[in-house]
């Protein structure tokens, strides 16, 4: 008798436990796959400083767009072979006077400290300028949301940046939310490196819609 009430409880708490498990969501599952479906193909201009560029925002963020089907392209204000914060090492595809934001549908502006290069450049204004305009996305993550602003791209946008260049933002008309990473309409920010995933991610999903 003892032996069969175990035996019986021994059911009930597998039973308890199978019904713990969460079931996967398929309705997530599918959402990422059409996301990725309608993402692929597209093309993504990634702009970097020739040096002191921060590696994981355009490593990490590359793989993540890569891993959707996205095309990417490097631009620089130079050629030579620009080294990265952490020294990890990138050459530029096209020079970044020479890109044309209407051959991309989307331009994303890398940070790290030397990304400061292009927050006065009348190059990089015009570039995100003219992408914002075409109805492109237009992304920045740490201290490049910074160019956004100074090129007047986040009057009334909500956006969020690397925390010491907070001022910058709200000095620039834009509501900063402090959060990872913010979209509002066509615009996608972020606030640093460890959010380079997730800001790859939401570039995705924007380049989806």
């Amino acid at each position: 008798m003892r032996r069969m009430m175990l035996a019986a409880l021994a059911v009930c708490l597998l039973m308890v436990g199978a019904c713990k498990k969460a079931p996967e969501r398929p309705g997530r599952e599918r959402e990422e796959t059409r996301m990725t479906e309608s993402a692929s193909g597209k093309k993504v201009l990634m702009v970097i400083a020739k040096r002191d560029f921060r590696d994981e925002e355009l490593f990490e963020t590359r793989r993540v767009l890569e891993s959707g089907g996205v095309e990417v392209t490097v631009a620089s204000s130079s050629l030579d072979e620009a080294v990265g914060m952490l020294r990890g090492k990138a050459k530029a595809d096209v020079l970044l006077q020479d890109a044309k934001a209407t051959e991309y549908d989307a331009v994303v502006f890398v940070g790290g400290s030397g990304a400061s290069e292009y927050w006065d450049s009348a190059v990089a204004h015009a570039l995100a300028t003219e992408a914002a305009q075409a109805g492109k996305v237009v992304a920045a993550i740490c201290i490049a949301p910074v160019t956004l602003a100074r090129a007047g791209l986040l009057k009334g946008k909500k956006a969020t940046v690397f925390q010491s260049q907070k001022a910058d933002l709200t000095t620039g008309g834009a509501s900063y939310t402090g959060r990872p990473v913010e979209v509002d309409g066509r615009i996608v920010t972020a606030d640093g490196p460890g959010s380079a995933a997730q800001f790859g991610e939401a570039i995705l999903k924007a380049l989806a819609e």
